[in-house]
């Protein structure tokens, strides 16, 4: 089967796997983190069709058709290689996370909040944050970050 992985067509293998192996095993995007293996965490959080999604509870034939995106394919590579990040990407290198085992979730929440809603409050960037854990309590730099990331799309630098 082929799935639409960051902008590309991938051809893969194991169509009765879950998305978050065929990521990381078949793709190696390795981004994609295992964490609790239950949807808890957030660790191996996706964009489908540009809604957050736990890819170790999503099999990977229910994404055909669909749109997914990785902390890979946030950034742009340009001419001779130049490497720009996403917004969101800019701003958790601004404020970083202690070990980042949580960071994809985190990004990618912020993504999904950010393209719904160009200027969170603070408490809607909190809400978005805590679907995600972080078990170095690095919540203040998530706020930070994404209130940031915020402030760059909008391009009030």
């Amino acid at each position: 089967m082929q799935v639409q992985v960051n902008g590309k067509t991938r051809q893969v293998q194991r169509e009765d796997e879950l998305l978050l192996w065929v990521l990381r095993d078949e793709l190696g995007l390795t981004g994609t983190h295992y964490g609790c293996g239950i949807g808890i965490c957030g660790s191996c959080t996706v964009l489908v069709d540009g809604q957050v999604t736990r890819s170790c509870l999503t099999p990977v034939a229910s994404v055909a058709g669909k749109a997914v995106t990785t902390l890979e394919g946030l950034a742009k590579v340009g001419r001779g290689g130049v490497v720009t990040l996403h917004p969101v990407q800019q701003a958790f290198v601004e404020n970083p996370l202690q070990c980042g085992w949580c960071l994809p979730g985190h990004v990618l929440s912020a993504v999904a909040l950010l393209d719904a809603n160009p200027a969170p409050t603070p408490e809607q960037i909190d809400d978005s944050a805590g679907i995600n854990l972080c078990r170095c309590g690095g919540y203040n730099n998530v706020r930070k970050a994404v209130a940031r990331a915020a402030e760059l799309k909008r391009g009030s630098l």
